[in-house]
């Protein structure tokens, strides 16, 4: 596969992330947030994943990795401060957050 392939394949799944957090979001968050807004926080989850070294973790006996979904959240939150993106509520930011993890987690058990 080459490499204009694969950031095919990388924005297709960023996609289908996007719209399964929009689904997964409660109606009155539904409109809240633009897509570019998702993508952004995409963007930061994989950011704060690769920095935090959640990556390189060894799973527990059941093959989970702990998050620690609350400091995701004020990472998101001050990369957006940071980036002058706005200011984010963290409780609606859990839910997205929740959102991609629901989704990563349907991916798995396709497999």
């Amino acid at each position: 596969m080459g490499l204009d392939d694969e950031f095919l394949k990388d924005d297709l799944d960023d996609e289908k992330t996007i719209e399964f957090i929009k689904n997964y979001l409660p109606q009155d968050l539904k409109e809240k947030f633009s897509d570019d807004e998702l993508y952004y926080f995409l963007d930061l989850m994989d950011e704060y994943y690769t920095e935090s070294g959640i990556l390189d973790a060894e799973p527990d006996a059941d093959g989970y990795v702990e998050i620690d979904l609350e400091k995701l959240v004020d990472y998101i939150i001050q990369e957006a401060r940071k980036d002058e993106m706005g200011e984010y509520d963290p409780e609606e930011l859990l839910l997205v957050v929740q959102g991609e993890m629901e989704y990563a987690d349907s991916l798995a058990d396709e497999e």
